[in-house]
């Protein structure tokens, strides 16, 4: 038995994930507020700013790891607010940073011992993980804490045949996005020629990615960049 464990795969790339693996046969969980509405995805209802709610979903989850040949262990999940270093307040960053990092960490502590070889965690990053834009300061904090966090983890997982990597979006055609952008089609279609394709990127294309991503160790450790080749600033 295949599983794959997603957090946040109700919308996105998150969903598209969902769809690519329980399109090759896995047995797919996701971990959020809200349903993943795929056919085929078990639904496990847990707040990712909730020690109590994770701990639950993770119970729930226990029997259904034992036994497994592989897990695709998915950090899809974010929080995404528009602030900068002068207006950022701490309280909204710890918000930030208990789903971006914390409920990562917590997530790791209880499965990555549960998890058989052949297995991967994968962090789904950003852009913004090996760089910074203004007015997005708590986000790109977060962000650079989940490619530490993954660097981390392939050294401290070394010799338990299970294998990590960063897999990092740019601007992805998402409702994260398009709420952020504030739904405007001109600024849309700035970001859009923002890259060699003059185009978002379709959630499907970082889907398939990860779920690749989960069946090559080759990539351990690695910084995966999925962003259409961005122009340079």
């Amino acid at each position: 038995m295949k599983t794959a464990i997603i957090t946040g795969a109700s919308v996105g790339i998150g969903h598209a994930t969902a769809r690519a693996f329980v399109a090759e046969g896995f047995r797919v969980f996701n971990l959020s507020r809200r349903e993943c509405p795929e056919p085929g995805v078990n639904n496990l209802p847990c707040d990712l700013s909730s020690p109590e709610s994770i701990d639950a979903a993770c119970d729930a989850l226990a029997p259904d790891i034992a036994g497994c040949t592989s897990v695709a262990l998915v950090h899809n999940a974010s929080q995404m607010l528009k602030d900068s270093v002068q207006d950022c307040d701490s309280d909204s960053l710890r918000r930030v940073l208990e789903t971006n990092v914390v409920a990562i960490n917590s997530l790791n502590r209880r499965l990555l011992s549960l998890l058989p070889r052949s297995s991967s965690v994968l962090y789904v990053g950003s852009t913004l993980s090996e760089k910074a834009v203004p007015g997005s300061f708590s986000y790109v904090v977060s962000k650079h804490a989940q490619l530490g966090m993954m660097r981390a983890t392939c050294q401290d997982l070394m010799g338990a045949g299970v294998h990590t990597a960063l897999i990092c979006p740019g601007f992805t055609d998402t409702e994260m996005l398009r709420t952020h952008l504030g739904d405007d089609p001109e600024v849309e279609r700035i970001i859009a020629g923002m890259n060699s394709y003059d185009r978002l990127i379709q959630p499907e294309e970082i889907g398939e990615l990860i779920r690749w991503a989960h069946h090559n160790p080759v990539i351990n450790g690695a910084v995966l960049h999925a962003n259409l080749g961005q122009k340079e600033a």
